[in-house]
């Protein structure tokens, strides 16, 4: 028994003296790799010239990152050469195979930006009230720019024949829509127009709220800007003049046009509440009186009526004395004030009129010369709450749009002359025809 209890306690030595040579064996393994892991990897790097290249690639980078600034200052003539030389090489036109990107001319660049057309998306853009006067030329100035444009209108004072031109044009929608019940569409503007802005039809279909709230909603819904194009008339009969966008008003609540002065105030709370609460990205215009083509004919405007009278040789009709004042701005420049505003970073209100002030009699006298030297003057009692002084201050639309009007009443009044002779004489022919 002890014999064997000697040779197991030996084995049992032998075994403890094995297993310290191993671990001593692996530890000193694990030191030599991790020794000869340095030099390997610097052996790696100098074999194959790998180092070499890691070298190049940074000065590569370095060298774009210094010199990408400079690119941002290439000329636009450069630009131009250079997409020009590509197209040319592979036989197509700067307008791609979809007609969906054109590049402008160099005179719409700016020296030292890179061209804004290579880098903006074309945006998609619904006007309300999209075939009316102020909204058909909206439409062209947006479809000339290269948007998508949605007319939504119900045709109770829009026309066809304003927008039909657009017809062919695939970056053009026309809905016929009321917009007092809502619609669900994906844009990114949204123009609100939509609402009668003469007595003769505001006092018949006055759809100031329920529109703007409807289309306040989708903008909420969709994250798309908002522009609403609010009226002078919110100043009522002014006791401020010339009136500026901080004045508040003088409005006869009750009164026969308080469905409009009072409709276009609230939709302005309306448009106000849902930027402070829903932060709805909104945009103010209040309008003063515009003229141009594409007016209703007797929608009992003042230039409308004296225009239509004096090609039909009627007698021009003053209300009251004719002493009340009012400011005339074409279309076109108010066009170009609500694409201003829309575009720009301000929410308004924004008084977007022509600053020359005319009396009645003296816009009759200026018809005159320009259609009829021969035409009378009728005058007739002066209608409710008609306001007896109305002028824009525009200092604020100057100073923060870069807006101004342009055309003055004499330079535009004939512009529209040629368009009410057409429509009147077509109207004429076809009651001959009945």
């Amino acid at each position: 028994m002890k014999q064997l209890h000697k040779q197991s306690s030996a084995v049992s030595h032998r075994r403890d003296e094995e297993s310290a040579t191993a671990g001593g064996a692996a530890k000193t393994l694990k030191h030599s790799a991790a020794a000869r892991s340095l030099p390997r990897s610097i052996n790696y790097l100098f074999k194959e010239q790998r180092l070499l290249f890691i070298l190049v690639g940074i000065l590569i980078g370095a060298t774009f990152f210094i010199l990408q600034p400079s690119l941002s200052r290439i000329s636009p003539s450069d630009t131009t050469s250079a997409l020009s030389r590509s197209s040319s090489f592979r036989g197509e036109s700067i307008t791609s195979r979809d007609n969906q990107f054109s590049f402008p001319t160099t005179s719409h660049f700016k020296v030292g930006r890179v061209p804004a057309a290579l880098r903006q998306r074309r945006l998609r853009i619904v006007v309300t009230g999209g075939a009316g006067f102020v909204g058909s030329h909206l439409v062209d100035k947006l479809i000339e720019r290269g948007n998508d444009v949605i007319v939504i209108d119900n045709f109770f004072t829009g026309r066809k024949e304003n927008v039909v031109h657009h017809f062919v044009n695939p970056r053009f929608e026309l809905i016929r829509h009321d917009v007092v019940e809502p619609i669900l569409l994906e844009v990114d503007q949204i123009y609100h127009l939509a609402c009668p802005a003469s007595p003769v039809h505001y006092k018949y279909n006055p759809t100031n709220v329920m529109g703007t709230l409807n289309m306040l909603g989708l903008a909420k819904r969709i994250g798309a800007r908002f522009l609403l194009t609010s009226t002078s008339e919110v100043y009522g009969d002014p006791l401020e003049h010339p009136q500026k966008e901080t004045y508040w008003g003088n409005v006869n609540p009750i009164g026969e046009r308080s469905c409009y002065d009072e409709g276009k105030r609230t939709a302005e709370t309306l448009t106000m509440d849902y930027h402070r609460g829903a932060d709805v990205e909104v945009r103010i215009a209040r309008i003063f009186n515009t003229y141009g083509p594409r007016m209703c004919l007797d929608d009992g405007r003042v230039v409308s009526n004296f225009v239509a009278q004096a090609i039909r040789k009627e007698a021009l009709t003053v209300y009251g004395d004719g002493k009340q004042t009012r400011s005339f701005q074409y279309v076109s420049d108010l066009v170009d004030g609500l694409v201003a505003l829309m575009d720009g970073e301000h929410v308004g209100p924004f008084n977007l009129g022509n600053p020359g002030e005319f009396t009645m009699l003296e816009l009759a006298e200026v018809v005159k010369e320009t259609i009829d030297s021969s035409a009378t003057i009728e005058f007739r009692p002066n209608t409710a709450d008609d306001p007896h002084k109305r002028k824009p201050d525009i200092s604020k639309a100057k100073e923060l749009l870069n807006w101004q009007p342009k055309i003055p009443l004499r330079e535009g009044l004939p512009l529209m002359v040629s368009d009410f002779r057409n429509r009147i004489l077509n109207e004429d022919e076809g009651k001959g025809r009945k």
